[in-house]
């Protein structure tokens, strides 16, 4: 790779001597050698040279060589690795640009949509200037905006919205409603947020079903006055399970009995007739054991929403699957919303293996190498930094009590706060971040003699998101002390001294806000101000040590981990990084908390002493490869029992494709009215019985059912030597002439109807088929005890119920069109029906999932505009990008430009 980045560099001079109009026109030159039958490996190495030298121009930055090295590594479809502040952005532009070449479309998935519109905006400069088209896809577009954006050259995005497109897209009834293209080559940042985070459950389309919120009621209250007896359940922390024990099975089972809540004639709770109940119940059990107010959830204008537990975001939307989240609202006394039927779903491996060639970049993948290997066929490949990391990690300090340890972090913090240097304080979760928050305020402490109540700080969480980026922004002042619970994926680097661009940006606001019309030559006045600030204060940071990372507690994860470390330290700045335990910390108390606790105290460990070692580091470390094996244990389970459903989605949606595409069905409906003419004949005679066994009333039933003839089927079985063979002709020529008559009778409109009505069958019938599979799953497991392997059990039985279900598509688009009757009217409105996007991801930090759509819908930015000439003369030839001619100081698609 350095020869070919040698070479690159060598084209430098050349491609710098080229003018604006000279560097554009190399995108044709690059195109039609593409088409001529170069291959893109061989045009790489001019392509990266005309990228750099087009950043260059556009962004006023120039890829380093580490750089251009990861973007090689991205179109090899591998995993870039590289630290935070590397300038990751910048390096998706050269893979990102020679892989468009080729025409098929690119697709660069981020994990918001802020970020998505960001990069769009951003980098979307430097592939515009090359003459090529960007487009970006966020929640609340059009179906014109969308296919608009996906037939760009370059799409940029959230995985939700891409994986949510597809799903839509095998549900619209017609091909021109497709927004998608194809799946060529994608490039995710943050991959393993999105392909291992967020990949431990699926991507589900879902409608609602009937109301049963009384019943989660009566549930949650049993469950209630249950769990007061902790010998009636089984809590398991380390496994994240509760169950019911023997004895509180008993009582469950007499108090449901008694309100009569179970199934009439059944056994006792756990008869077959009720097997949902069972599962309600258990839902009930975790929802009070299992998921705690304020660390899994917070409950606000009577509505309960999840929190991400790596991020510390509220999930906006966001609701947990098979009642759970029901009995969550039961609990906490809210009104219970009712539960969603699944339309469509697929996981997020799945969906991404649909790409020809995958590729991704983060900061932290080491850890999960085998995983993206075993799972993906990525390597991972570690990129050095373009400056040598001179940041200091200490090893961690135990305490036995965390009231010790919130002492210790409360004097680190004072000691860094009257330092001036900059310190950011990492919590698990939302509670934790209140407390050391509230212990802050209280806290007491001299300053030049005099005393003073409380250090000053921001805090970021799920609670107070709608700020994150300025505090982000301002978390590198010296002085600054900031709270997030997680760091992952916020999108904006922590720069010493403070970002010029936020502060500037703000300022705008503020103006704006006031009626100050901002000029060009105010903003660059008041941006050298600003610069100067920044520069005297990173100056500052720098003297006090850079940025301090402090780590509250160890997350189950490595990685997230290594993310909060990696804040600081960015682009050969000095920085400092430790992490502050306690006996009573979540990780250490489920898997050494008891032994350590009386390590500390056969050594006298005294109150307020920490105990620090290598071998303890590596314990903790240990105990988190414990958590991190079974998590992948659990995304590897998952994508198992998909893979199996995975084949006949493909199918499904493949044929259904094929079948919307097509002008005419009528060849396909004639071979399903035939093969089940086939299956009645031989379920009623079958081949090897004798005629007296024959069931020629039910033929004779079924025949009028699904064909809608009455025929003298009982007379034709009555003649002498006749065979079931003949039988089965005589009803198929019969058939084809009453569906000659039909079409006879509706005309034109045949090849519509039977196209509608065939997709609305695929779609019934798949549907159906989904909520099987779901129930399947559920009590699969079982088969474990009776010595079988629950994975084979279910492949046998998922192919079943496939086999089933082409024979109902079958039959049920045979009787449709054989029997109802055609009346030719103006149809009243159809009503929308609501559909809801679900991601039910246990870690996800944006706002995701059951999202009410109308795929019809058209947003107000889609209205009638104003003819391009209502503007005054000159401002037709103002760039989107560029100020408003009006003064603004917006730019022009945000203000004149977005009324035509």
């Amino acid at each position: 790779m350095l020869a070919r980045v040698a070479k690159i560099n060598d084209l430098e001079p050349a491609i710098e001597a080229l003018t604006n109009e000279q560097l554009r026109a190399k995108t044709e030159e690059f195109r039609d050698r593409f088409a001529k039958g170069e291959t893109l490996d061989d045009l790489l190495e001019e392509a990266f040279a005309v990228v750099r030298e087009a950043a260059k121009r556009t962004l006023g930055q120039r890829h380093y060589d580490v750089q251009l090295v990861g973007g090689m590594v991205l179109h090899q479809g591998g995993i870039a690795e590289m630290r935070t502040g590397e300038g990751k952005t910048l390096v998706a532009t050269a893979p990102v640009y020679l892989n468009a070449l080729a025409g098929k479309g690119v697709h660069l998935i981020t994990v918001n949509d802020y970020l998505a519109q960001r990069d769009a905006e951003w980098m979307g400069q430097v592939y515009r200037f090359l003459g090529m088209e960007v487009g970006v896809i966020v929640h609340g577009l059009s179906q014109g905006q969308r296919q608009a954006a996906y037939n760009a050259d370059i799409t940029y995005g959230t995985n939700n919205e891409f994986g949510f497109d597809y799903l839509r897209d095998n549900l619209v009834y017609d091909a021109g409603e497709m927004v998608q293209r194809g799946h060529n080559f994608a490039i995710v940042d943050e991959v393993d947020s999105i392909l291992i985070d967020e990949a431990r459950t699926p991507l589900i389309i879902s409608g609602p079903t009937e109301d049963r919120s009384e019943f989660y009621r009566t549930i949650d209250a049993v469950v209630k006055e249950l769990i007061k007896d902790p010998t009636s359940f089984e809590h398991d922390e380390k496994q994240k399970q509760a169950m019911l024990t023997e004895e509180g099975a008993e009582v469950i089972e007499e108090t449901l009995m008694a309100g009569g809540h179970l199934a009439e004639d059944s056994a006792g709770l756990y008869d077959a007739a009720n097997v949902s109940v069972v599962h309600h119940v258990n839902q009930a059990l975790r929802a009070n054991v299992l998921y705690l107010k304020d660390k899994d959830y917070i409950v606000r204008a009577g509505e309960v929403m999840l929190i991400d537990e790596f991020t510390g975001r509220m999930m906006h939307g966001r609701r947990l699957s098979e009642g759970l989240h029901q009995a969550i609202e039961a609990k906490e006394g809210v009104v219970v919303q009712p539960e969603n039927q699944t339309l469509a779903s697929v996981t997020i491996q799945n969906y991404f293996r649909l790409y020809g060639k995958l590729s991704g970049m983060t900061g932290t993948a080491a850890t999960e190498a085998q995983e993206f290997f075993d799972i993906y066929k990525m390597e991972v490949v570690e990129i050095p930094t373009n400056r040598p990391v001179i940041r200091v990690d200490d090893d961690d300090e135990v305490y036995r009590t965390a009231a010790e340890k919130n002492a210790a972090i409360v004097t680190q913090i004072e000691d860094c706060y009257r330092r001036g240097q900059p310190i950011l304080v990492g919590t698990v979760s939302i509670e934790k971040s209140e407390q050391l928050s509230e212990i802050l305020n209280a806290h007491v402490f001299e300053v030049d003699g005099k005393k003073k109540t409380g250090i000053p700080h921001n805090v970021l969480n799920a609670r107070y998101h709608e700020q994150e980026a300025m505090i982000v922004a301002d978390a590198g002042v010296p002085g600054a002390v900031t709270i997030a619970t997680n760091m992952a994926g916020r999108g904006t680097d922590i720069q010493l001294g403070g970002n010029v661009d936020m502060k500037v940006l703000s300022w705008r606001e503020e103006k704006i806000a006031e009626g100050v019309e901002v000029t060009p030559e105010m903003a660059a006045e008041h941006r050298a101000d600003i610069e100067a600030q920044i520069k005297e204060a990173k100056e500052q940071a720098l003297a006090a040590g850079g940025l301090f990372v402090l780590g509250t507690e160890r997350h189950e994860s490595r990685r997230i981990d290594n993310q909060l470390r990696g804040r600081t330290g960015r682009q050969g700045d000095p920085g400092h990084s430790k992490f502050y335990l306690s006996c009573e910390d979540d990780l250490l108390r489920i898997f050494a908390g008891e032994r350590l606790d009386a390590i500390m105290r056969s050594f006298g460990v005294q109150e307020g002493e920490a105990i620090t070692h290598k071998w303890l580091n590596s314990a903790i470390a240990t105990a988190q490869k414990k958590v991190e094996q079974r998590n992948y244990e659990i995304r590897k389970n998952l994508l198992k029992y998909d893979d199996v459903v995975n084949d006949q989605r493909k199918a499904v949606f493949e044929q259904r494709a094929e079948f919307m595409g097509s002008p005419d069905i009528s060849d396909v409906i004639g071979e399903m009215r035939r093969d089940t003419i086939e299956d009645l004949v031989s379920r009623h005679l079958p081949p090897k019985a004798y005629a007296e066994q024959w069931d020629v009333e039910g033929l004779t039933n079924h025949v009028h059912d699904y064909l809608g003839l009455d025929l003298p089927i009982a007379a034709w079985a009555a003649e002498d030597g006749i065979a079931n063979e003949e039988i089965e002709e005589r009803i198929a020529k019969a058939a084809e002439a009453r569906a000659a008559e039909r079409e006879t009778l509706v005309g034109d409109h045949m090849r519509n109807i039977e196209k509608s009505f065939l997709l609305q069958m695929i779609d019934t019938q798949w549907r159906e088929h989904l909520m099987h599979l779901d129930h399947l799953r559920n009590v699969i497991g079982l088969r474990g005890y009776g010595q079988r392997d629950p994975l084979n059990e279910y492949k046998t039985e998922a192919f079943s119920l496939f086999e089933k279900l082409l024979v109902d598509l079958r039959q049920e688009v045979t009787r449709w069109l054989m029997t109802i009757e055609f009346q030719f009217e103006e149809p009243p409105p159809a009503p929308a029906g609501q559909m809801f996007e679900v991601h039910m991801n246990p870690m996800t930090g944006e706002n995701e999932a059951e999202r009410g759509f109308l795929p019809d819908s058209v947003p107000s930015d889609e209205r009638a505009a104003l003819p391009i000439s209502a503007l005054p003369a000159g401002w037709e030839q103002t760039g989107r990008n560029a100020p408003c001619p009006c003064g603004s100081g917006r730019k022009f698609k945000h203000c004149h430009g977005a009324l035509v």
